[in-house]
C-alpha cells in the first residue's frame, strides 16, 4: 500500500522468564504510549495491540513496497504486534515480535507497484501495474514498520476507538487509538512491510525476477 533495534538482551541470552515477561510488557506499553499520526509527508499510527495483524506467523524477513500512487476507498489504521515462529532464525533481538502499523483498505488501486525482498545479496523483485492498468486489491491489509509518502484523506477521523471502526470492515481491540477515512490517496508511497493480505489481488503486467537492486 526501519525502526531502531532493541538494545535489550534476548530472553534466550539471559534465560530469565522475568526478563522475557518484562520485554513483552514493555512492547505493549510502547504501543499504548506512542500513538502518532502524521498527515502529509509521512503517514504513521502506532497504537495498542490490534486484532487485525496477519493471521499467520511472519517469516521475519521484511520486504519493500513502492508505488507511484495508491488510491483507496475505506481506510483504517492502527498498530499491532506480528509474531514469528518459536526459535525463528530471523528473530534477532526482537524476541520474535515486531511492532507494526496495520493499514486496511477496502478497495485499493496502485500504480507502478514494485515489491522486493533481500535474500542476501540478491533481491526477489516483483513489478506490476505499469502498463496503464493499475494493480487492484480488495480487503487489503499491510503490516509495516515504516510508511511514507504524500498523503491526503477525505472525511478523516483521528483518535477514535478502533473497535468501533467500519470504513474498511475491520476492527481493533477496545481502547485502541486509530484513524479512519472515507478515502486515502498517497503519492510516492514507500512501505517497509512484514506481511500483506488481501481477499483479491490483481496484478496486470506482472514480472517476477531476481535483481542486484531492490525497489
Amino acid at each position: 500500500m526501519a525502526t531502531s533495534e532493541d538494545a535489550a538482551p534476548t530472553p534466550e541470552s539471559t534465560g530469565s522468564p522475568v526478563e522475557s515477561r518484562g520485554r513483552i510488557r514493555l512492547r505493549r506499553t510502547a504501543l499504548m504510549a506512542v500513538p502518532a499520526v502524521a498527515v502529509g509527508a509521512v503517514l504513521m499510527t502506532l497504537t495498542a495491540q490490534g486484532v487485525l495483524a496477519a493471521q499467520f506467523a511472519i517469516s521475519g524477513m521484511p520486504f519493500t513496497v513502492t508505488a507511484d500512487s495508491l488510491e483507496g476507498v475505506g481506510f483504517e489504521q492502527f498498530g499491532s504486534l506480528d509474531h514469528m515462529i518459536e526459535g525463528s532464525p530471523n528473530e534477532g533481538d526482537t524476541g520474535g515480535q515486531v511492532l507494526v502499523i496495520v493499514s486496511a483498505i477496502k478497495q485499493a488501486e496502485l500504480t507502478k507497484l514494485c515489491q522486493s525482498v533481500d535474500l542476501g545479496g540478491v533481491n526477489l523483485l516483483i513489478k506490476a501495474g505499469d502498463d496503464g492498468t493499475p494493480v487492484t486489491a480488495t480487503d487489503l491489509t499491510t503490516d509495516s514498520d515504516l510508511v511514507s509518502g504524500d498523503a491526503s484523506f477525505k472525511n478523516i477521523e483521528i483518535g477514535g476507538d478502533a473497535s468501533t471502526y467500519t470504513k474498511a470492515g475491520v476492527q481493533g481491540l477496545p481502547g485502541v487509538f486509530g484513524q479512519q477515512a472515507d478515502t486515502v490517496t498517497i503519492r510516492n508511497l514507500r512501505q517497509h512491510n512484514y506481511a500483506t493480505t488481501a481477499a483479491a489481488f490483481k496484478l496486470p503486467h506482472l514480472r517476477l525476477s531476481f535483481s542486484s537492486e531492490g525497489c
